[in-house]
């Protein structure tokens, strides 16, 4: 599989890669069995690239990834986490229910600072029993997650002291890369019009669909040289199973408007000889700014079936009949929700 560089540094990923939320049981039970199983499946398919986060599975999917890497080369695969929440450990019965199925023990706490940083990198060592992460995302900052005025603290933090954190960690070869693990475009800008950082983890707004990160995003990675990683390039669902009742867009269920864009883009994907997946998993990487699509799934045969969506010749010219038939995401309202 092809790699592509992480903005200056002289780190390269497999142009797909592997999110591991599922691994930690997001939404449905993942035994260990079927982690396993699935990695291997992606190591298989020629993914060198692995991403994780504590709070998948509260601490269960950086358990499974480690396990899994622990007897690979350790120049063969690139793996990256994230910081920004701590986890701390609780009675069972007090586990919150952040969509995990048979999470491991614990719950979390919210902090971007220095000392925070630090902390949850040793711990995710722990977790991972491996000597060495590549990148470091700092995950979920942004007024997705807490609303702007909660957000407004936590950036402070980052920006005070938590980026002084990520910058030793590079600078004294512990890490390779660090930058941003988010699910909107807002902060992107706001860290990026203030530091340098290397790369961004950004799920479900870069892809076929909605292309919020066009106008601004794009650019700014241009100009300083930010790679971008990614995710969630399905938008929820919608772009694998079509505008079927019920289809997910952006964690929620589809309006109306956005299915028949869903519906016009999968006729032209149709005309083409091509499930509207195969353009929707491709469709990133014709940006060179773009280092690599970020692939989630806890089922073995779910990895190989996107695997295959690859395979489809799709020339960059090909995506302009989707244009007409693409969105921006509302922006965000004070309490994280969409106007």
């Amino acid at each position: 599989m092809q790699t592509r560089r992480i903005g200056r540094t002289a780190l390269a990923v497999t142009e797909y890669s592997f999110g591991t939320a599922g691994l930690g049981g997001l939404y449905r039970e993942c035994t260990r069995e079927a982690a396993m199983a699935t990695l291997d499946a992606a190591w298989e398919a020629g993914i060198r690239y692995f991403d994780t986060a504590p709070f998948y599975g509260l601490g269960l999917a950086e358990r499974r990834v480690g396990d899994f890497l622990r007897d690979k080369p350790r120049d063969s695969f690139v793996l990256s986490t994230k910081v920004g929440r701590l986890l701390h450990p609780v009675p069972e019965n007090q586990v919150p229910d952040y969509s995990y199925v048979k999470p491991l023990n614990f719950d979390v706490t919210y902090d971007y600072g220095y000392d925070a940083i630090m902390r949850s990198v040793e711990m995710s060592y722990a977790r991972l029993g491996l000597n060495r992460i590549d990148i470091l995302y700092v995950h979920d900052i942004g007024g997705y997650t807490h609303g702007a005025a909660k957000n407004a603290v936590y950036l402070r933090q980052l920006l005070d002291s938590g980026l002084k954190a990520l910058d030793e960690l590079k600078s004294s070869g512990v890490i390779s890369a660090y930058g941003l693990g988010v699910n909107e475009v807002p902060v992107c800008l706001d860290v990026m019009r203030q530091a340098d950082i290397d790369c961004i983890l950004l799920a479900g707004r870069y892809t076929l669909l909605d292309r919020s990160a066009v106008a601004e995003l794009l650019p700014l990675c241009a100009k300083k040289d930010t790679s971008l990683v990614v995710g969630g390039v399905f938008n929820s669902g919608i772009l694998a199973t079509g505008p079927v009742e019920g289809a997910h867009f952006d964690y929620m269920p589809a309006t109306g408007e956005v299915r028949a864009k869903v519906a016009a883009m999968e006729r032209i994907a149709g005309e083409r000889g091509m499930p509207l997946a195969a353009p929707a998993l491709q469709f990133p990487l014709a940006n060179p700014h773009v280092a690599s699509v970020l692939l989630g799934t806890a089922k073995p045969s779910s990895l190989t079936r996107n695997m295959e969506l690859t395979r489809y010749g799709i020339a960059p010219e090909d995506y302009a009949a989707f244009e007409p038939h693409t969105l921006v995401a509302p922006e965000l309202g004070p309490e994280a929700v969409r106007a």
